[in-house]
């Protein structure tokens, strides 16, 4: 790939007034996000997902500051390009509206990020407002937000009755009027997608398993190329199944190293034969010294 400019927030509104879809993906670490620069990704989330993807946790609620910000790092190394957005971790935005900015503000100066992203609707308006006004640009994050997962009753669908979907509908105009410049919809109805989607003015709108009407897709790296182990979601596509592909070469690495087959000449390094004598006979001389020491 030829070397591409940088992502802009003017240059994502751009491509949702000329319907140009907006690629979205996770990303944890460098080489994975070399490779999705190469690829030419708009966007990469850092999501707290890491939790579970690289850390093994059930869920996204043991993840730390830290962790974030030593991982949005890392993406910034290998995508200088992309729009990078830090995932705010649990309780690193809820507590106040002073939180929200400071952890904000830390994933801006100490992982070079171009915006954050944080779960809730209405209720977390202020935080939206607070960080924005500092100058940071924000994300919203509606529909199944897993942080809240316990009190959504677990990774289900949201928005399929009336009143909810009316609940997100607000919610969505409530974040949007708080300054986000985007909202993401994980796992609402593509309808409910369609019609939020319609309803924004000055909003970015992306879809997680919400069908084809946003803005743009968002999928977790780790789904979309067979790397989680635990389960596949419906709304992941395995675009290559790389879990395969490593699983099959390590089997291969155990199996040759185990017959003697690796490592073969050209796996390791040599030295000169004079080389080698010498090496020799120092060890000899040395031995002998010893050997008449009193």
């Amino acid at each position: 790939m030829t070397e591409r400019k940088k992502m802009t927030l003017p240059a994502l509104f751009k491509k949702v007034q000329n319907g140009e879809p907006i690629t979205w993906l996770t990303c944890y670490d460098y080489p994975t996000a070399y490779f999705q620069e190469q690829a030419g990704i708009d966007m990469i989330l850092v999501g707290d997902s890491l939790g579970m993807t690289m850390l093994g946790y059930d869920s996204t609620l043991p993840v730390t500051m830290e962790d974030m910000i030593r991982h949005s790092a890392a993406v910034r190394r290998g995508a200088p390009n992309v729009w990078l957005v830090g995932d705010m971790p649990y309780m690193s935005y809820q507590p106040s509206v002073e939180t929200a900015i400071r952890n904000a503000g830390r994933f801006m100066a100490e992982a070079g990020c171009d915006a954050i992203k944080l779960e809730g609707g209405a209720e977390m308006a202020d935080r939206i407002e607070g960080i924005v006004r500092a100058g940071i640009p924000a994300i919203g994050h509606l529909g199944l937000t897993p942080q809240s997962v316990s009190a959504l009753g677990g990774f289900r669908l949201q928005g399929k009755g009336a009143a909810q979907a009316k609940k997100i509908l607000d919610d969505a105009k409530a974040l949007e009027e708080a300054g986000a410049f985007c909202i993401l919809l994980e796992m609402v109805p593509d309808r409910l997608c369609q019609l939020i989607t319609e309803r924004a003015r000055h909003c970015i709108i992306m879809s997680l398993g919400s069908g084809p009407h946003a803005h743009g897709q968002l999928l977790i790296y780790h789904d979309a190329f067979g790397l989680y182990p635990k389960f596949k979601p419906r709304m992941a596509k395995v675009f290559a199944d790389a879990g395969a592909v490593i699983q099959e070469g390590l089997n291969r690495y155990v199996k040759e190293v185990g017959d003697k087959t690796f490592p073969q000449p050209e796996n390791w390094f040599g030295m000169p034969d004079e080389e080698y004598a010498d090496l020799l006979n120092r060890i000899q001389a040395g031995d002998t010294a010893k050997e008449v020491l009193p």
